[in-house]
């Protein structure tokens, strides 16, 4: 083999590797203090009244018994020192934690047939991933016999599409680029978390019951591209009331023991992109918020069971915001961004979403927090209300289906007769000019159907891969950018093969999207598997579907045909052409009969296996050398102190000598604790996964390896009075010999009144 040609190949990746690490990167706004502001005192916006949604009870039925078990699993990766998954920015690298991430896992089965059942996963994600969704089967399938019906089958495993945890734990190419590649210690973070939550929950499989409701949430969400929302005919548009979904789904889990509460899993479309994309602490953004707040509500309740566990999926959030306050110009105008293209001045640099408190200097924790808050406050109205409100899930049938389909030259047939098929995957020009929630760069515009001003672009793309004139017509009218589908060097940049997963007990049926589905698309989605199982009359009761997603393989996004025309952002980003939804609708309702009570006996086949690129990845994030105490000092040191009063609603930092948190992840422990005294003894009364305590971390020397451990507790306002100190968990590494010792540091006590 020819050497020359293997390092020409190299040149040119590697050329197109640094250059699309530009074009993914956006803009950051100036740099906010994080600790101006305490989430006790928010002046709140007037809350929308919440209400049910009738029309749910339509046949009520008794309540059938299954199997059911619910798990949550710490899956907190390193939160320094790496880029965070979502904006693809190249500054918005981690500096600390503001709320640990977690796996939270819902089992559901028959409880007359070990094989039929089913986990659906809740990440505390950007998505799912193949790789991590490989590394999740394999770790429940090494856990032993017991775990033997858990496979590829009847996995789910979904992201709550939080934009600030750390990143570089994905399968592919094109999403690792701007976080300089993958990272081992990211991945086995979630897997293992992955699996742990699985196994917990499997451990808590007992009999009961299933039921639904749903509730009015009209405050937040809005959606980003109404202008493509537009292009969907006007009869469709007609039949609801809202651009997106103003309503929140929500499935319990009741013991039959003791009749209480195991968990609930709810479903509400919303972007995890409250905290901006010059945030550096990672959390589980809005969702995270409303599962912790949702949990802890219920701590202690005599109606809840220990270890209740709180899943807020995602839904069809493709074009959806938590920026409630719609997209404004930040560059002196203060006017709105053009209804068309989201441009200030013809540029798209200026034009950002403001969430609900976004007045406030905090890189959006405020408006984060508050949005999270709406969910949690609509799902716990529905909560509480629940018993004469809700229908009962009946019918002993619990299915699922999985298989893998190739995307790329997909055939088949629309509902009207047309011929249809997919393309090779290929993202438009519209995908780098980012959205109002984050912006692109350069002179990328949302709605671009032309090839950009800057030729350097079109050399960028050629020299990834040039799409000929079939890819060119098949992916019309988008213009490509990066032709990522037919792009294999050093390894696959995209995916082609999709998953196709689809889930139901009794008459409620949960669409697992691979993608990010707009809120056009996962109504027809959603409308067609309901048409389908009605038709073949699968249930006694109604169907009742939900769509979560992003889920098991990143797909990026699914827009409809008509908003794919328009080339925004989320057309442009819907990877595998103008009949990508129909392509999904097509399989899933063509498998649907694999969840009847009598399906198919010639079992559905597996499909091609997507690859694990895990071991092949390419990687240039450096690891910990060493940390090293400055002279004269001991890791736990106090450099900075605590006051010695303070008072609720004010904000206590105390700054430690620490080391590297990538030393040691301390997944299901922390870094940070608040302790309140008791008599002689101190318990532990806010940990790292509170949102008042944030845990920052800075290095102060490369060269010597010091660095320094900030804990900012913001005093919530309904504390009570007493005696407090704070506490710092860490590792350190030591020079020459790499061992990792365990270090900790307390403040002086201070007490609040």
């Amino acid at each position: 083999m020819a050497y020359s040609r293997i390092a020409a190949a190299m040149g040119a990746v590697l050329f197109a590797f640094l250059v699309i690490y530009q074009v993914t990167t956006v803009l950051a706004f100036p740099g906010f203090s994080l600790f101006e502001h305490n989430y006790g005192s928010v002046v709140q916006q007037a809350e929308q009244p919440l209400r049910w949604i009738d029309g749910l009870k339509k046949k009520q039925t008794a309540a059938t018994q299954y199997l059911l078990g619910v798990g949550k699993a710490d899956i907190t990766g390193p939160v320094v020192e790496l880029e965070f998954m979502g904006y693809a920015d190249l500054n918005q690298i981690g500096t600390g934690l503001r709320q640990r991430l977690y796996a939270r896992s819902f089992i559901i089965g028959d409880p007359d047939n070990e094989a039929d059942r089913f986990v659906y996963m809740v990440l505390d994600t950007q998505s799912g991933d193949t790789a991590i969704r490989y590394g999740i089967i394999d770790g429940v399938k090494a856990l032993g016999s017991d775990y033997a019906s858990y496979g590829q089958s009847n996995i789910a495993v979904t992201g709550t599409h939080s934009h600030s945890g750390p990143g570089a734990w994905l399968n592919y190419l094109l999403p690792t680029i701007t976080s300089k590649g993958f990272d081992k210690q990211s991945y086995q973070a979630i897997v293992d978390g992955g699996v742990l939550s699985i196994k917990r929950a499997h451990e808590s499989l007992t009999a009961g019951t299933l039921s639904y409701g749903q509730v009015d949430l009209q405050d937040a969400n809005i959606n980003r591209s109404p202008y493509a929302y537009l292009a969907n005919p006007e009869d469709e548009r007609n039949q609801y009331d809202s651009d997106v979904e103003k309503f929140m789904s929500m499935l319990k889990f009741t013991r039959a023991s003791d009749n209480k509460d195991m968990g609930v899993l709810s479903w509400f479309p919303v972007h995890g992109t409250s905290m901006l994309g010059n945030n550096t602490y990672a959390s589980g953004d809005n969702k995270g918020v409303a599962m912790d707040l949702f949990e802890k509500s219920l701590k202690g309740s005599d109606g809840a069971a220990d270890g209740f566990v709180a899943g807020f999926s995602q839904a069809s959030v493709g074009d959806t915001t938590p920026n409630v306050l719609g997209a404004w110009c930040e560059d002196g105008s203060n006017v709105e961004c053009s209804f068309e293209k989201s441009l200030c001045s013809g540029v798209a640099e200026n034009c950002h979403g403001r969430g609900p408190n976004f007045t406030v200097p905090d890189n959006g924790a405020t408006s984060c927090f508050e949005i999270g808050s709406r969910q949690f406050r609509a799902a716990k109205f529905l909560y509480d209300d629940w018993s004469s409100k809700s229908t009962a899930v009946s019918g002993g049938t619990v299915r699922s289906f999985h298989t893998f389909n190739n995307m790329t030259n997909f055939h088949f047939t629309l509902p009207n007769g047309t011929e249809a098929r997919t393309c090779a995957a290929a993202l438009g020009n519209s995908f780098a000019a980012g959205t109002s929630d984050w912006p692109g760069a350069f002179d990328f515009k949302q709605g671009d159907s032309d090839n950009p001003d800057n030729p350097v672009w079109n050399v960028v793309g050629n020299l990834l891969h040039e799409p000929n004139a079939d890819q060119k017509a098949c992916q019309a009218p988008k213009p490509i950018l990066l032709d990522v589908g037919e792009a294999h060097t050093p390894y696959d940049w995209a995916p082609d093969l999709a998953d196709i997963q689809v889930m139901r007990v009794g008459q409620f049926f949960m669409v697992v999207s691979p993608g990010e589905a707009t809120t056009m698309s996962g109504r027809r989605w959603k409308k067609a598997i309901a048409d389908a199982a009605k038709s073949a009359d699968m249930t006694d009761a109604d169907p009742y579907v939900v769509l979560g997603g992003p889920a098991n393989s990143y797909t990026h996004y699914i827009a409809t045909e008509e908003e794919y025309g328009i080339q925004r952002y989320e057309g442009a980003s819907t990877l595998f052409g103008p009949h990508t939804l129909n392509a999904y609708i097509n399989l899933t309702t063509t498998y649907l009969p694999y969840l009847s009570s009598s399906p198919p006996s010639e079992p559905l086949p597996a499909g091609p296996s997507p690859p694990n690129n895990v071991d092949r990845a390419l990687s240039f994030i450096t690891g910990v050398v060493f940390d090293t105490a400055p002279l004269g000092k001991s890791y736990g040191d106090i450099v900075t102190d605590v006051p010695s009063s303070t008072s609720a609603g004010k904000v206590v930092n105390v700054t430690f000598v620490g080391a590297n948190p990538r030393n040691d992840l301390r997944l299901e422990q922390s870094y940070a604790t608040v302790e309140k005294q008791d008599g002689n003894s101190w318990n532990v009364y806010r940990d790292d996964s509170d949102w008042d305590l944030v845990f920052g971390w800075n290095r102060t020397n490369t060269l010597t390896g010091t660095s320094t451990a900030t804990i900012t507790w913001h005093v919530p306002q309904d504390v009570s009075s007493g005696t407090y100190r704070i506490n710092y968990y860490g590792a350190a590494k030591t020079p020459v010999t790499a061992q990792i010792n365990q270090i900790s540091g307390t403040s002086s006590e201070f007490t609040v009144s």
